[in-house]
């Protein structure tokens, strides 16, 4: 199997499992975010993977963010380098073929609330803290925090975060939208893989199509997304996937998915 820096991969049927491993922390660096875009690229190509679940290791930290180190220097050459990883990095696994949900197990801070934010959903633990920083020292969130956070959160809360550097815990994120759920300490990841199982009773082609049009929502007119969906539902015909998915509820069995 590949191996991707400070990122361990593990695919258990049609779920893959991401252990983000960059101790104490698990903070980002220019080679994990290349590894992050290399690692998503080999999901979207395994046809068999339906869903991704991404925690950090231990049970303090999801992810502390950037390194901080990397941007000592002042290198405006660096700064425009790690800048275009992340968003590379998180743009691919925003638009992960598949399902992704975040465990989030502990502080999820700056970049690593920012890779929260590029999933699908997001499960913290009740212990968890969610920030985004990067105003206290002089930067700013670049990979998505600013556009993902207020479509989830609003402005208000999104100008809270970014501009007053408030954090929250599990509780104020699943009032104000932040997360959908919250569990109990050490509770994250199996409660994300359990809802990542279910996924497999969807057919894998259809959830690529739908995730496609819930996303394009953010960025064009109902009336533009309307004529889409109906195009999608029609081009699904033309899938594998459809003519199984049909018969199989019509011979009362499960249905047998193949991703084409």
């Amino acid at each position: 199997m590949t191996t991707y820096t400070n990122l361990d991969l593990n695919i258990d049927g049609h779920i893959a499992t991401l252990t983000l491993n960059n101790p104490p922390a698990h903070t980002w660096t220019l080679q994990s975010l290349q590894a992050l875009k290399h690692l998503v690229t080999d999901l979207n190509n395994n046809d068999s993977v339906y869903a991704l679940v991404i925690h950090g290791d231990g049970e303090k930290f999801f992810s502390a963010g950037a390194d901080l180190n990397s941007f000592a220097d002042g290198d405006k050459g660096n700064a425009i380098s790690m800048a275009v990883a992340f968003g590379e990095a998180f743009e691919a696994l925003s638009n992960y073929r598949g399902v992704s949900i975040a465990a989030i197990n502990g502080y999820a801070m700056g970049g690593g609330l920012e890779t929260a934010l590029a999933c699908d959903i997001r499960i913290a633990e009740d212990h968890a803290v969610m920030a985004l920083p990067e105003a206290s020292v002089g930067l700013l969130p670049c990979a998505g925090g600013t556009q993902n956070l207020p479509w989830l959160v609003g402005e208000g809360w999104a100008k809270r975060m970014v501009l007053c550097g408030e954090r929250v815990d599990a509780a104020t994120a699943l009032r104000i939208g932040l997360v959908e759920e919250v569990v109990a300490k050490g509770e994250g990841l199996r409660t994300a893989l359990a809802l990542a199982k279910k996924v497999a009773n969807q057919s894998p082609v259809a959830v690529t199509s739908s995730k496609q049009l819930i996303q394009a929502a953010r960025h064009q007119a109902p009336a533009y997304n309307l004529i889409n969906e109906r195009e999608a539902f029609v081009k699904l015909f033309d899938s594998a996937d459809q003519t199984e998915g049909v018969n199989a509820f019509l011979e009362k069995r499960k249905p047998v998915w193949s991703n084409k």
